[in-house]
């Protein structure tokens, strides 16, 4: 079996379809064009909307063996995923791919009818239950396929993945198609992930709680990409979008992390008029960006734009004036959807203005530095973010590997124990992002530099920074704890792991004990 260029083994093909080991962060060349959208055409006077979702699944003609996509913009508050999977079901439509920018832990129901036959493929990030489940093996006929948000941008766009019928749920919108996430009782921000949805897909059902006389504006889903509007009671809570941990931390561990995290990018000169940096929604990485906004009204200094998923505490730095543009591809609380109405410089964006691969510009590729997470790093600095040490798949990708690759100092922030097990480890269980694209990682115990950053590595050290190596602190990780049990793993393969070039970094497999 041969190995990719960050030595996993990858088959030559899974299910029948072959596949391309990645090579590297930028190694491959896009060649050909574009998918091609379906033509379509509308008289006047021709309605749109429909009494139910049955009525519209039945209009689509939705059959056996299609591709169906959601956004996940109320993420654990989503309801339509549910209520389409249901309504198939009770219509008698099975072996469906469910294809979702994300799952959460509200999709735990979804698999009883993976069990039922009535989803066989899953092309998504899985993010708890459905990816716990999926990791026992025997689940689903092919492997899942997890991608990083430019990444599957780029599987729609150049035809890799062929999408039947894009459900899009949308809190406000027209009776001509025309939606929005600004707007409504359950308002959720951006849904601009749906956007390339609405390009390529056959059939394009708009679904939502709040419709308005036309023209619903702005128009991120436009009319002349949609088929038929559906309305229900509720689209989505906005209560669920507050998923992760959306405070800034006390824990004295995780507060070091952060401080240190911000005096690195301090010391490598990045706190500058005009900077661009990239914010995460932890505590930790939010603690990072509070003392990084001190620094920058300390010094006076304005940073050009700020991008991620985007909280109250980046809406204050904006309203402060230390930012001059967020630019929003998903809210992260409701401040954050409330803040897209008010402020002429808080602009929506798509995954492709983002970080599509196979584009002339991506936003991340303008970043001075970003803060990003991490289960598990290795002494290479590849990070897994997909699954746990116990090799359970548990997490989605997200903006990692796009943001990673694009920012000048990509920083992982990490503790080195979590929950009694170390997190650095020769081997990382699985590989998501590649160490050739991570610059530092910031620890309570110190800040390990990439040797392909030695001038990194001289400006930490001439501010006086505790540099230490990951063999360092790994030894001093295992001293308190001991070494962490390795997963044993069985031939069945249970999910991909692209890069956002639709290579394969890593593959996931069932776990079959422990060694």
């Amino acid at each position: 079996m041969p190995r990719n260029a960050v030595g996993r083994e990858i088959p030559e093909e899974v299910a029948g379809k072959p596949l391309r080991p990645f090579q590297g962060a930028f190694a491959t060349v896009p060649e050909g064009r574009k998918a091609a959208p379906p033509l379509k055409t509308i008289r006047p006077g021709e309605e749109k909307v429909l009494p139910s979702l049955e009525e519209a699944i039945r209009r689509v003609e939705l059959a056996d063996g299609m591709t169906i996509s959601f956004h996940h913009c109320f993420r654990d508050g989503d309801l339509l995923v549910l209520r389409v999977v249901e309504a198939c079901a009770r219509l008698g439509i099975k072996d469906l791919r469910l294809f979702p920018t994300a799952l959460f832990p509200c999709h735990e129901p979804l698999n009883r009818y993976i069990e039922e036959g009535i989803i066989t493929r899953i092309e998504g990030s899985m993010n708890g239950p459905v990816g716990a489940f999926v990791s026992g093996g025997g689940k689903l006929a092919e492997p899942a396929v997890l991608r990083s948000h430019g990444g599957r941008w780029r599987a729609v766009e150049c035809g890799e993945v062929h999408i039947d019928v894009a459900f899009i749920a949308a809190p406000t919108a027209d009776p001509y198609g025309n939606a929005n996430g600004m707007w409504g009782p359950n308002a959720c921000g951006p849904i601009s992930f749906s956007v390339v949805d609405s390009w390529y897909a056959d059939k394009v059902i708009v679904v939502t709680d709040n419709l308005v006389p036309y023209p619903a504006i702005p128009a991120t889903i436009e009319q002349g990409y949609v088929d038929f509007v559906v309305t229900v009671d509720q689209v989505g809570d906005p209560a669920g979008i507050a998923t992760g941990t959306l405070r800034i931390t006390r824990s004295p561990t995780q507060l070091r992390i952060a401080k240190l995290a911000a005096e690195a990018v301090v010391a490598a000169g990045l706190v500058r008029e005009g900077m661009g940096f990239q914010a995460g929604a932890g505590g930790i990485s939010l603690a990072a960006t509070d003392f990084v906004a001190k620094e920058m009204a300390r010094r006076g200094v304005k940073a050009a734009f700020v991008m991620g998923g985007v909280t109250r505490f980046l809406i204050g730095m904006l309203r402060e004036g230390l930012v001059n543009t967020i630019l929003d591809g998903q809210a992260f609380d409701v401040g954050a959807v409330e803040a897209l109405r008010e402020h002429p410089r808080h602009a929506i964006i798509t995954p492709g203005f983002y970080a599509d691969y196979n584009s002339r510009g991506c936003a991340t590729y303008m970043l001075d530095f970003a803060f990003l997470g991490g289960t598990e790093v290795d002494y290479n600095f590849n990070v897994n973010v997909n699954t746990h040490s116990d090799g359970q798949l548990l997490h989605g990708i997200g903006g990692h590997q796009d943001v990673a690759s694009g920012a000048k100092v990509t920083i992982i922030t990490i503790p080195t124990i979590r929950g009694r097990i170390p997190t650095i480890r020769e081997e990382v269980t699985t590989v998501t992002t590649p160490g050739e694209v991570v610059d530092l990682v910031v620890t309570e115990r110190g800040i390990a530099v990439n040797p392909r950053r030695p001038d990194l590595k001289e400006d930490l050290e001439r501010a006086g920074l505790p540099v230490r190596s990951l063999e360092e602190m790994k030894i001093e990780a295992e001293r308190l704890v001991g070494k962490a049990k390795r997963p044993m793993f069985g031939d069945e393969i249970v999910a991909l792991i692209q890069w956002r070039d639709g290579t394969v970094i890593d593959v996931v497999r069932k776990v079959a004990g422990w060694q």
